[in-house]
């Protein structure tokens, strides 16, 4: 059941474009205790059919820049592949204090741009 609603929240999470992936890996270790590497491996799979369904839908909504999206796949293939190869050759300690700085990082940027940037009305 908790793989169900761990799933969920994740799918939510990623469909709203904030990296249910991210979600997915913090939930798998901390509280199904898988190791990182078979927690990332998982997202690896998940991160499919929801980026797939999340693209449809944008792409149906005409929310696109083709342009941008194309350069960003591209560098973002090449990133995988340099990622999925450090990560192979890195023990599950060091994996989960990186991801870990990755998490620390975003909550950094997230609370700054919160209270500190003022954000634009189209």
């Amino acid at each position: 059941m908790i793989n169900i609603i761990i799933g969920t929240i994740s799918g939510i999470v990623s469909g709203m474009g904030m990296g249910g992936g991210t979600i997915l890996i913090l939930c798998l270790s901390l509280f199904l205790g898988k190791d990182q590497h078979v927690a990332q491996g998982a997202n690896l799979i998940f991160f499919v059919p929801t980026s797939i369904v999340s693209t449809f839908i944008n792409v149906k909504q005409k929310l696109v820049k083709w342009k941008v999206g194309i350069i960003v796949s591209i560098a973002g293939i090449v990133g995988a592949i340099v990622g999925a190869k450090i990560s192979v050759n890195l023990n599950t300690n060091r994996l989960k204090l990186f991801f870990g700085l990755f998490l620390m990082a975003i909550a950094v940027m997230e609370i700054y741009t919160l209270f500190f940037k003022k954000e634009k009305v189209k």
